[in-house]
């Protein structure tokens, strides 16, 4: 006896014809079959990932912070001026196990920004553990918005993306950024980061005078054949729910939603 995994292409009085996940069709004839059921498919490599993992691959996004650990829980926090705009890299990602009490992690959590003169923010994951835990002690979310973290897989997106005419791309070390102009003004751009086998997507514009063009597809075609040239296999993104036009973008790219994050402040 043996099984085949796979999806049922054709069924007929002879036999039929399975195509697994990897390799050429199987042709079964019938009276080899002995029982069958359908199977759900498979998640998404790239949805199995853990919340955490995730985040990590997120944190170089333009500005890489100073990182220390607090078990599996990590404080972040950019020196200087430079970067103090990003929540996520300055910030502690909340996320998982710091191995200590929890009032006494989220006491060094204090302790560890109030000690470099910065807003004691946490991040962690929406409707989670610990986003309950730490507004039972009185933090609170800061402008809960509906901004889901996205991924897929690179390729197919690039596939579904089309042509980049008219976009050009600057790839420095890790940063990637495409732009278009017409008639010598810029009228689109996007950025994006490598990290590892993964492509960061930040910052898609596109001058209102020339919404609606196809334009935004392109650009994210720039990005994507970019970050596929340098290695990359996963792509990400986060995008507010009621920005309904970037939103049916990056779903028409196959992009879909991983999770979803807070960020909270001590009170």
């Amino acid at each position: 006896m043996t099984d085949v995994l796979g999806t049922c292409l054709s069924w007929g009085p002879s036999g039929c014809v399975v195509a697994p996940e990897s390799g050429p069709p199987v042709t079964i004839p019938l009276e080899l079959i002995v029982t069958g059921k359908p199977v759900p498919p498979r998640g998404s490599v790239r949805q199995r990932v853990s919340v955490r993992e995730a985040e990590i691959r997120a944190l170089p996004l333009w500005t890489s912070p100073d990182t220390e650990a607090l078990g599996e829980w990590m404080l972040r926090v950019v020196p200087g001026h430079r970067g103090r705009g990003s929540r996520r890299a300055n910030s502690c990602l909340a996320i998982g196990d710091p191995e200590m009490s929890f009032d006494r992690a989220v006491g060094a959590v204090a302790a560890f920004y109030a000690a470099r003169g910065r807003q004691v923010l946490a991040q962690a994951e929406a409707g989670s553990e610990v986003e309950r835990a730490l507004m039972d002690r009185g933090w609170r979310v800061l402008e809960p918005s509906d901004a889901p973290y996205l991924v897929h897989s690179l390729v197919m997106s690039l596939r579904a993306a089309g042509s980049d005419d008219g976009v050009e791309t600057v790839v420095d070390g890790t940063r990637v950024l495409a732009t278009m102009t017409v008639d010598g003004a810029e009228v689109g751009r996007g950025r994006a980061e490598l990290n590892g086998d993964w492509l960061g997507v930040h910052g898609l514009e596109v001058a209102e005078s020339h919404r609606r063009q196809g334009l935004g597809r392109r650009l994210m075609a720039g990005l994507l054949e970019s970050g596929a040239e340098h290695g990359a296999s996963t792509v990400w993104l986060e995008v507010d729910r009621e920005n309904t036009a970037a939103w049916m973008l990056y779903a028409g790219l196959g992009m879909r939603e991983h999770h979803l994050c807070h960020y909270l402040t001590h009170p």
